[in-house]
Protein backbone atom coordinates (compact mmCIF):
# COMPACT_ATOMS: atom_id res chain seq x y z
CA UNK A 1 0.00 0.00 0.00
CA UNK A 2 3.04 2.61 1.02
CA UNK A 3 4.46 1.86 -2.61
CA UNK A 4 0.95 1.90 -4.20
CA UNK A 5 1.17 5.64 -2.44
CA UNK A 6 3.90 6.79 -3.44
CA UNK A 7 3.84 5.94 -6.94
CA UNK A 8 0.45 7.93 -7.12
CA UNK A 9 2.54 11.12 -5.29
CA UNK A 10 5.05 10.68 -7.78
CA UNK A 11 2.58 10.58 -10.79
CA UNK A 12 0.94 13.93 -10.04
CA UNK A 13 4.30 15.90 -9.07
CA UNK A 14 5.39 14.46 -12.79
CA UNK A 15 1.61 15.61 -14.14
CA UNK A 16 3.29 18.83 -12.88
CA UNK A 17 6.41 19.29 -13.85
CA UNK A 18 4.81 18.24 -17.37
CA UNK A 19 2.25 21.22 -17.13
CA UNK A 20 4.62 23.85 -16.75
CA UNK A 21 4.86 25.78 -20.21
CA UNK A 22 7.98 27.28 -21.51
CA UNK A 23 9.24 29.91 -24.27
CA UNK A 24 11.77 27.67 -25.86
CA UNK A 25 14.78 28.31 -28.50
CA UNK A 26 15.63 25.51 -30.23
CA UNK A 27 17.95 26.90 -32.03
CA UNK A 28 20.06 28.39 -28.79
CA UNK A 29 19.11 24.92 -27.80
CA UNK A 30 21.02 23.36 -30.58
CA UNK A 31 23.84 25.83 -30.24
CA UNK A 32 24.24 25.25 -26.19
CA UNK A 33 24.00 21.11 -26.98
CA UNK A 34 27.10 21.37 -29.37
CA UNK A 35 29.24 20.71 -25.34
CA UNK A 36 27.40 17.61 -25.19
CA UNK A 37 28.07 15.63 -28.25
CA UNK A 38 31.57 14.44 -26.71
CA UNK A 39 29.44 11.80 -24.41
CA UNK A 40 25.65 11.68 -26.19
CA UNK A 41 27.01 11.89 -29.81
CA UNK A 42 26.04 14.07 -32.87
CA UNK A 43 22.47 15.15 -32.66
CA UNK A 44 21.71 13.07 -29.32
CA UNK A 45 22.60 9.68 -30.92
CA UNK A 46 25.07 8.52 -29.18
CA UNK A 47 27.41 5.64 -29.73
CA UNK A 48 28.73 4.86 -26.98
CA UNK A 49 26.39 2.73 -24.03
CA UNK A 50 27.91 4.57 -21.06
CA UNK A 51 25.83 7.52 -22.14
CA UNK A 52 22.27 7.89 -22.92
CA UNK A 53 20.61 9.07 -26.16
CA UNK A 54 18.99 12.25 -25.72
CA UNK A 55 17.40 12.73 -29.21
CA UNK A 56 13.54 12.10 -29.05
CA UNK A 57 13.67 12.04 -25.26
CA UNK A 58 11.30 14.20 -23.61
CA UNK A 59 11.78 17.59 -22.84
CA UNK A 60 10.21 17.67 -18.82
CA UNK A 61 12.49 14.53 -18.50
CA UNK A 62 16.31 16.24 -19.66
CA UNK A 63 14.94 19.34 -17.78
CA UNK A 64 14.30 17.35 -14.67
CA UNK A 65 17.86 15.63 -14.82
CA UNK A 66 19.74 18.80 -15.66
CA UNK A 67 18.16 20.19 -12.54
CA UNK A 68 18.95 17.04 -10.21
CA UNK A 69 22.48 17.34 -11.50
CA UNK A 70 22.69 20.83 -10.79
CA UNK A 71 20.93 20.48 -7.76
CA UNK A 72 23.77 17.81 -7.07
CA UNK A 73 20.14 15.21 -6.20
CA UNK A 74 21.99 13.17 -9.19
CA UNK A 75 25.53 12.21 -9.10
CA UNK A 76 27.37 12.30 -12.13
CA UNK A 77 30.92 14.00 -12.23
CA UNK A 78 30.67 15.36 -15.87
CA UNK A 79 27.27 16.25 -15.90
CA UNK A 80 26.91 17.97 -12.26
CA UNK A 81 29.50 20.69 -13.72
CA UNK A 82 28.10 20.65 -16.72
CA UNK A 83 24.55 21.56 -15.62
CA UNK A 84 26.01 23.93 -12.84
CA UNK A 85 26.72 26.07 -16.10
CA UNK A 86 23.35 26.53 -17.60
CA UNK A 87 20.79 28.83 -16.59
CA UNK A 88 17.02 27.40 -17.06
CA UNK A 89 16.59 29.08 -19.94
CA UNK A 90 19.85 27.07 -21.36
CA UNK A 91 18.33 23.85 -19.93
CA UNK A 92 14.86 24.49 -21.85
CA UNK A 93 16.44 24.87 -25.15
CA UNK A 94 18.51 22.15 -24.82
CA UNK A 95 15.68 20.37 -23.92
CA UNK A 96 13.33 21.40 -27.14
CA UNK A 97 16.33 20.78 -29.14
CA UNK A 98 17.62 17.08 -28.01
CA UNK A 99 13.54 16.38 -27.97
CA UNK A 100 12.89 17.54 -31.56
CA UNK A 101 15.45 15.19 -33.48
CA UNK A 102 13.95 11.89 -34.34
CA UNK A 103 15.56 8.74 -33.15
CA UNK A 104 15.10 5.30 -34.50
CA UNK A 105 19.05 4.16 -33.61
CA UNK A 106 19.12 0.50 -32.91
CA UNK A 107 21.00 -0.38 -29.51
CA UNK A 108 20.33 -3.74 -28.91
CA UNK A 109 21.90 -7.07 -28.45
CA UNK A 110 20.99 -8.99 -31.72
CA UNK A 111 21.29 -12.23 -29.70
CA UNK A 112 18.21 -11.74 -27.22
CA UNK A 113 14.41 -12.83 -27.67
CA UNK A 114 12.14 -11.89 -25.78
CA UNK A 115 10.04 -14.33 -23.82
CA UNK A 116 6.14 -13.45 -22.85
CA UNK A 117 7.64 -12.96 -18.91
CA UNK A 118 9.46 -10.63 -20.28
CA UNK A 119 6.34 -8.81 -21.92
CA UNK A 120 4.44 -9.37 -19.10
CA UNK A 121 7.20 -7.77 -16.82
CA UNK A 122 7.31 -4.71 -19.77
CA UNK A 123 3.64 -4.08 -18.95
CA UNK A 124 4.45 -2.26 -15.40
CA UNK A 125 6.39 0.05 -16.98
CA UNK A 126 4.39 1.07 -19.52
CA UNK A 127 1.85 3.09 -17.46
CA UNK A 128 4.65 5.90 -17.05
CA UNK A 129 6.97 5.38 -19.85
CA UNK A 130 4.39 4.43 -22.73
CA UNK A 131 2.60 1.62 -24.32
CA UNK A 132 5.57 2.08 -26.99
CA UNK A 133 8.29 3.51 -24.60
CA UNK A 134 8.03 6.45 -25.89
CA UNK A 135 8.13 8.11 -23.17
CA UNK A 136 5.55 10.85 -20.88
CA UNK A 137 6.49 13.89 -19.66
CA UNK A 138 8.91 13.55 -17.01
CA UNK A 139 9.00 10.17 -17.75
CA UNK A 140 11.76 9.10 -19.67
CA UNK A 141 11.48 7.64 -23.33
CA UNK A 142 13.09 3.82 -22.89
CA UNK A 143 12.52 2.92 -26.79
CA UNK A 144 15.42 3.03 -28.74
CA UNK A 145 18.18 3.53 -25.44
CA UNK A 146 21.01 1.62 -24.96
CA UNK A 147 20.60 -1.01 -23.36
CA UNK A 148 23.60 -1.28 -21.61
CA UNK A 149 22.72 1.82 -19.84
CA UNK A 150 19.29 0.83 -19.47
CA UNK A 151 20.42 -1.81 -17.46
CA UNK A 152 23.16 0.54 -15.40
CA UNK A 153 20.68 2.28 -14.67
CA UNK A 154 18.13 0.07 -13.00
CA UNK A 155 20.53 -1.86 -11.36
CA UNK A 156 20.85 1.82 -10.06
CA UNK A 157 17.93 2.31 -8.94
CA UNK A 158 17.91 -0.91 -7.66
CA UNK A 159 21.04 -1.20 -5.48
CA UNK A 160 19.49 2.86 -4.02
CA UNK A 161 22.34 4.53 -5.81
CA UNK A 162 20.16 6.35 -8.10
CA UNK A 163 16.68 7.84 -6.92
CA UNK A 164 13.62 8.29 -8.08
CA UNK A 165 10.18 8.10 -7.27
CA UNK A 166 8.76 4.66 -7.69
CA UNK A 167 11.54 3.29 -10.14
CA UNK A 168 13.29 2.01 -6.81
CA UNK A 169 10.44 0.71 -5.58
CA UNK A 170 9.92 -1.37 -8.41
CA UNK A 171 13.26 -1.87 -9.40
CA UNK A 172 13.74 -3.44 -5.91
CA UNK A 173 11.85 -6.01 -6.94
CA UNK A 174 13.62 -7.50 -10.56
CA UNK A 175 16.28 -9.65 -10.57
CA UNK A 176 19.47 -9.19 -12.12
CA UNK A 177 17.49 -11.59 -15.26
CA UNK A 178 14.44 -9.43 -15.45
CA UNK A 179 16.74 -5.73 -15.41
CA UNK A 180 18.80 -7.69 -18.31
CA UNK A 181 15.76 -8.29 -20.46
CA UNK A 182 13.80 -5.80 -19.93
CA UNK A 183 16.40 -3.22 -21.04
CA UNK A 184 16.87 -5.41 -24.43
CA UNK A 185 13.26 -5.79 -24.61
CA UNK A 186 13.15 -1.85 -24.46
CA UNK A 187 16.26 -0.55 -26.34
CA UNK A 188 14.54 -2.92 -29.15
CA UNK A 189 10.64 -2.12 -29.30
CA UNK A 190 9.54 -0.82 -32.20
CA UNK A 191 6.64 2.24 -32.56
CA UNK A 192 4.29 -1.14 -33.51
CA UNK A 193 4.24 -2.88 -30.41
Amino acid sequence: MKLAVKILVSLSLAVGINSAVYAVDKAAGETKAKACIACHGEKGIGKDSMYPTLAGQKPAYIVAQLKAFKAGTRKGPMMEPTAKSLSNEDMNNIAAYFSSIENNSQHHAKEHTTTQATIDKASMCKGCHGRSGEGRGAFPRLRNQHYQYLETQLKAYKAGTRKGGPMTGIASGLSDEDIKALSHYFSNLSVSK
